[in-house]
């Protein structure tokens, strides 16, 4: 990886508690005396900046899921007699390479990642080359045979989906497409923030995620709430890990 930049990063002094996700925003000081404000999932203007995203999420709010979940990963599979280093993994909302950095520190048969951001795949090639074996900025619900064709051929037998699940980052629909493109008895990995498994949340996510760890589709291994990161107010913020195998194809 390049040298890291450092920037001038300031945190406003607004309590987002009670705001909406996309709401949060980080205000970015320009080398001219400027500033301007960058929403928290406005990934793409993040990413056009470099060493912006490793600053503010896993230095600043000690974003620990990557490496997290890939260590639990590694775990569970030890448990039931498999090991992480034959999987061939799919990345799923890749982003710039996070997690596919964190899955190659324990080694990996083959690692493919795919993010609906080309300005995720730019990010990932000028500061992690190499890491991948493919990686592809497209859509997975697109109308696109030749993109499905080219993934199915890696028969994966693993999916990774990191802080990228339940706030419009990647739909219901698409995580159907990627859960699908791995083999029956393949390992399911991913996160959730914890209120979407709580029984007031009847969202349409939600109930998404919960049926597909009630064991038609997936058999749960582990299921591990955690502290994903800090707020801007330095409150934790806890997530869920979900490691589990698929049964079956996920439907509509």
């Amino acid at each position: 990886m390049p040298p890291i930049q450092r920037h001038r990063i300031r945190l406003p002094d607004v309590d987002f508690s009670r705001k909406l996700e996309s709401d949060v925003y980080f205000m970015l000081d320009d080398a001219d005396g400027g500033s301007r404000r960058i929403r928290f999932h406005d990934y793409d203007a993040i990413y056009a900046v470099p060493g912006l995203y490793e600053q503010i999420f896993y230095e600043r709010l000690k974003c620990d899921s990557p490496r997290f979940l890939a260590q639990r990963l590694e775990e569970v599979l030890a448990a039931a007699g498999d090991d992480l280093n034959r999987q061939r993994v799919f990345d799923f909302g890749a982003g710039n390479g996070m997690m596919g950095e964190a899955l190659a520190h324990h080694g990996v048969s083959r690692l493919v990642g795919l993010d609906i951001s080309a300005a995720a795949e730019s990010a990932l090639h000028r500061d992690r080359p190499g890491l991948y074996d493919a990686y592809y900025a497209a859509d997975i619900t697109g109308d696109d045979p030749s993109l499905r064709e080219a993934l199915r051929r890696w028969h994966f037998t693993c999916l990774t989906t990191v802080a990228a699940l339940g706030y419009h980052d990647i739909p219901a629909a698409a995580f159907r497409e990627a859960f699908n493109l791995v083999g029956d008895g393949g390992w399911i990995a991913f996160n959730i923030k914890e209120t979407f498994l709580g029984e007031s949340d009847d969202s349409g996510f939600a109930v998404f995620i919960k049926r597909l760890i009630a064991g038609e589709f997936l058999q749960l291994y582990h299921l591990e709430r955690y502290r994903h990161r800090i707020s801007i107010e330095g409150n934790p913020l806890y997530y869920c890990a979900v490691i589990g195998r698929k049964l079956a194809p996920l439907v509509a």
